[in-house]
């Protein structure tokens, strides 16, 4: 049992995209959509610490700012390789367990999150997610790692891709690691039809259109649930974005990736 580890809610973000440039500062309803994503994440009640962690960069000065702005902690770290800023940020914060979230998930509903720290605090995992496999909408992505498990990582990860994108190494060996996956609830499969995440122009006329309608239908029910309704209301919203469904960086790295191969 973990259930008195202190656990830092990371958020991961950067103004340098090559697909979006300024994404997470992009304005809807007049706020960045990080500020947004900040106050969907902010009432959890089982961290201890919400952060938003950044590049040493200058042109993310500005996220910086908006988390002085909204009373958020900043840790800034490298650019390219996420897991050492990731084990970095745990380090500084005290933290027995880091939860990654990337700010690519503006619409993440925090219940997903505290139901994989609900799992993760009363087992003896080392790394829970809802990605491996994918049945959430793509853009819900949590993934909840413990510190030994990450420090492991820190030390022994030597490709790149698994620098970058931070856990690889960790959930790519479950011989090694204790590993539980959150299956979407209903049993469905939604992530390759809905996405929700924000990397291209057409996920954030998207986002923005759903954001815009949540204000006027739901305000302040941050649910998965209320957003599927949106969209069940609104079905050519998804078509916006629907070219990009069901794609992830992982089908870059398939052959490297020894749980992905058939």
């Amino acid at each position: 049992m973990k259930t008195h580890q202190s656990v830092a809610l990371l958020v991961q973000a950067r103004t340098g995209s090559t697909r979006l440039p300024g994404k997470v500062l992009k304005e809807v309803a007049g706020r960045p959509i990080l500020s947004w994503m900040l106050e969907r994440l902010k009432n959890l009640h089982s961290i201890q610490t919400l952060a938003v962690i950044t590049t040493e960069k200058p042109e993310d000065d500005g996220i910086e700012r908006l988390c002085y702005k909204e009373g958020v902690a900043c840790f800034r770290g490298s650019e390219n390789d996420l897991l050492d800023r990731h084990f970095q940020a745990g380090l500084h914060f005290k933290a027995e367990a880091v939860i990654k979230v990337p700010s690519d998930c503006p619409l993440m509903d925090p219940a997903i999150v505290e139901k994989a720290v609900a799992i993760y605090r009363h087992n003896e995992f080392d790394y829970v997610s809802n990605l491996h496999p994918a049945s959430w909408p793509d853009g819900m992505d949590v993934e909840v790692v413990d510190m030994n498990a990450l420090e492991t990582a820190w030390k022994e990860a030597s490709k790149p891709f698994q620098r970058e994108h931070c856990t690889p190494f960790i959930w790519d060996q479950p011989e090694r690691f204790a590993l539980c996956n959150m299956w979407y609830e209903t049993g469905e499969d939604l992530s390759k039809t809905v996405r929700l995440t924000l990397d291209y122009p057409e996920d954030f006329q998207l986002i923005e259109a759903v954001m815009e309608k949540w204000l006027i239908s739901s305000p302040g029910d941050y649910s998965l649930k209320a957003i599927l309704k949106i969209l069940k209301d609104f079905p050519d919203l998804t078509q916006l974005n629907a070219k990009y469904a069901g794609s992830y960086w992982t089908d870059t790295f398939k052959k490297d990736l020894k749980t992905l191969q058939s």
